[in-house]
């Protein structure tokens, strides 16, 4: 009866160390690919972030590529909610998501890599995009805004969706310095021409 022993003694025994969950591990390795890009997820990174051994990690997920497609659903999801947070949505949802697409790239360069730039991203044409369930909130959110059809509506997310991912590439390879009234500008621009375009084929 050690324990009992050295209870009475006044003894303190070392508490056990917290398991390691399945979530704990995709959390450590979104972290790794936040700072460091989503090539550098592996055993030893992610087990370091969670101050263990790497067995924990390949407990849970049999292969890294299996890890780093968790974390590549965790990192679609986070920039998701990201665009969904629109600053002034008075001054329009689909300019402010545009904006926030570039400002992801300026802030998470690495995420923005591994979603859109990395052998993770999965290959779909931007029809298939528009479809996908990751955008129904944001698609939904600018046919509210813009009292348009799905069908027009669709057709405007696509311009600027175009317009904002050039320009968030550009920023994210460090090939453009990021200037925020000048972006601005030029998504105004490209919503307005969007949006009289399909205003001009209902006519």
């Amino acid at each position: 009866m050690l324990y009992n022993d050295n209870y009475k003694k006044g003894v303190k025994t070392m508490p056990p160390k917290p398991k390691i969950t399945k979530n704990m591990v995709i959390d450590a390795a979104f972290e790794v690919a936040r700072e460091a890009g989503g090539e550098n997820i592996n055993a030893r990174t992610v087990a370091k972030k969670l101050n263990c051994s790497t067995q924990p990690v390949m407990y849970h997920f049999a292969t890294i590529e299996e890890l780093k497609q968790a974390v590549y659903a965790k990192s679609n999801w986070y920039h998701t909610e990201y665009l969904m947070n629109i600053q002034k949505p008075q001054q329009g949802v689909m300019p402010g998501i545009g904006l926030n697409y570039i400002r992801f790239a300026v802030e998470e360069p690495n995420l923005f890599r591994f979603l859109f730039q990395s052998g993770f991203a999965v290959e779909k044409n931007l029809l298939e995009m528009i479809d996908s369930e990751e955008l129904v909130p944001v698609i939904s959110a600018m046919q509210g805004a813009m009292g348009l059809s799905m069908a027009q509506t669709k057709k405007v997310f696509l311009t600027i969706a175009l317009f904002a991912h050039g320009y968030a590439s550009i920023i994210a390879n460090n090939s453009l310095e990021y200037d925020e009234a000048l972006i601005k500008s030029h998504l105004e621009q490209a919503y307005r021409g969007a949006l009289l375009a399909v205003q001009e084929e209902t006519k």
